[in-house]
């Protein structure tokens, strides 16, 4: 419990994404949810030899010095952690990391998920995990280095192995462990035997936690050396989209659908229970763990790694670019011009992505985008068609319609985006807060160590009464024929 009721908790948030991550000093009390970002550091992918590496150290490194930050403005109550899911580390049975932990954008998975088939059918995995075939799944990841699981003891996803180092305690918290396909979404337990038949050991799945319990203590060696109390480290809803969920500021009643907006969009709706039909199968939707029992019925749509690489690639040719800039440009850009299947297997990997869209609307017989402005818009047209056609689908497998729409992340500064998923989806957009990850992951933790939290509802108030969000309302467009032109593409690869 809190040792001071009533007065606001500061916390300390690490919030780790694909590409950046932070440390947010958090101060939740009742009426009070503020935020000040003391320490933000670049992360991605490190190649050595033929293969994509995170790592792993340099964001345990990362998440020390941002905790040292918080703690040098304040008395701090907790640290929670939560980042990108499916990734993982090996520990042997000494507890030490076997090798970097691999980036899920590294092609080892390639052909693993059809040799799986051979021993466990994608309807039977889907009945059990509820996850969405996507070929970096855990599971995959696993069978794609079999050779060294002989010598692996427990496997540890980032926020879990974070912690781990953190406090000496092996666990895995529910959220992202349901990301995972190896975890039975009804049973909220990890599914050892179909596990085992896929040939992943049931000894490397640690005990699972839920959202709000404890991870343990900082160790004393690691206090001392960095300077810091011994403080309790919480297990938040450590998939930082399962985060981000908790802060959309819905209203109570509301028929919402969310899109967590960063490098990848996670576009779905909240569910009191997961819906395992052999058309959510077909339709590549997953089932995810919430906090509170709650399931997040939901597809990855490829995001705006897609726009970030187009400036990657441009920076790299020498010319200046500037984010603000080229939105401005694409706004001048006709409407719907050219549209691509934003989650073709082409725009999955780092690379040229502008002469991908090129190829991809020549191929098409679309016209093909001559300048920065119009390959922007085609990625933001696409983008938002992609939401709508994943929106539109979710509200008609679940029979749940739709009335509003909520962003929240970093795509909630894209302000072209936002119009124009408010036009393609056909209903308001309320847009905000931007830093939802970490917001959920206060939340959590306050409501852990003693605030009167006492479920999302609460949680989400709070968040009203505290945060700036923006509506946009829909202005039109014919999405419609745009949507039926990329269903007219087919699949590509």
């Amino acid at each position: 419990m809190s040792t001071h009721p009533g007065r606001p908790l500061r916390l300390a948030a690490v919030d780790l994404g694909a590409t950046s991550g932070r440390v947010i000093a958090g101060s939740v009390g009742s009426g009070t949810l503020a935020l000040d970002e003391v320490h933000r550091f670049p992360n991605g992918g490190v190649r050595a030899g033929d293969t994509l590496y995170w790592d792993v150290l340099g964001l345990y490194r990362e998440t020390l010095a941002g905790v040292r930050a918080a703690c040098a403005g304040g008395p701090v109550s907790g640290i929670g952690i939560d980042s990108w899911a499916v990734d993982y580390g090996l520990l042997d049975r000494a507890g030490r990391l076997l090798g970097n932990p691999v980036h899920y954008r590294d092609f080892r998975t390639d052909g693993v998920a059809a040799r799986v088939s051979e021993s466990v059918s994608a309807r039977e995995l889907y009945q059990v995990t509820g996850v969405q075939q996507l070929p970096f799944n855990t599971l995959y990841q696993l069978l794609s280095e079999v050779d060294r699981l002989a010598a692996a003891e427990t496997m540890l996803l980032m926020p879990d192995l974070l912690g781990y180092w953190l406090t000496g305690n092996v666990g895995a918290e529910q959220t992202n462990a349901s990301t995972t396909q190896l975890y039975d979404v009804r049973a909220r337990t990890w599914a050892t035997s179909l596990a085992e038949r896929a040939g992943i050991p049931p000894r490397l799945l640690p005990p699972l936690r839920d959202p709000g319990e404890r991870v343990g203590t900082l160790r004393p060696g690691i206090a001392a050396e960095h300077g810091l109390p011994e403080l309790p480290v919480v297990a938040v809803a450590s998939h930082d989209t399962a985060s981000a969920v908790v802060a959309v500021p819905a209203e109570p009643g509301t028929r919402f659908a969310y899109i967590s907006s960063g490098t990848w969009s996670l576009v779905g709706l909240e569910l009191p229970e997961p819906e395992l039909s052999e058309d959510a199968r077909a339709a590549n939707f997953t089932n995810e763990g919430g906090v509170d029992g709650t399931i997040r019925f939901l597809r990855n749509v490829m995001g705006l790694w897609v726009l970030s690489e187009t400036l990657r690639t441009w920076s790299a040719r020498g010319e200046a670019v500037e984010l603000d800039q080229v939105l401005a440009e694409a706004a001048e850009a006709p409407a719907l011009a050219a549209v691509v299947d934003i989650d073709a297997p082409e725009f999955l990997a780092p690379g040229d992505m502008p002469a991908r869209i090129a190829r991809v609307c020549r191929d098409t017989g679309q016209p093909t985008p001559r300048t920065r402005g119009e390959t922007v818009r085609c990625i933001v047209d696409s983008l938002a068609l992609a939401y709508r056609r994943t929106v539109r689908c979710a509200a008609r497998l679940t029979g749940s319609p739709v009335d509003v729409v909520h962003i929240v992340g970093g795509g909630v500064r894209n302000r072209l985006l936002c119009q124009l998923t408010a036009d393609a989806c056909e209903v308001p957009v309320i847009a905000g807060p931007v830093e939802a990850a970490a917001l959920g992951n206060l939340l959590v933790q306050a409501r852990a160590l003693g605030q009167d939290l006492p479920d999302l509802a609460a949680m989400r108030a709070l968040v009203r009464a505290t945060q700036t969000v923006e509506r946009y309302l829909p202005t039109g467009g014919d999405w419609a024929t745009a949507e039926a032109r990329v269903d007219a593409m087919g699949p590509r690869v």
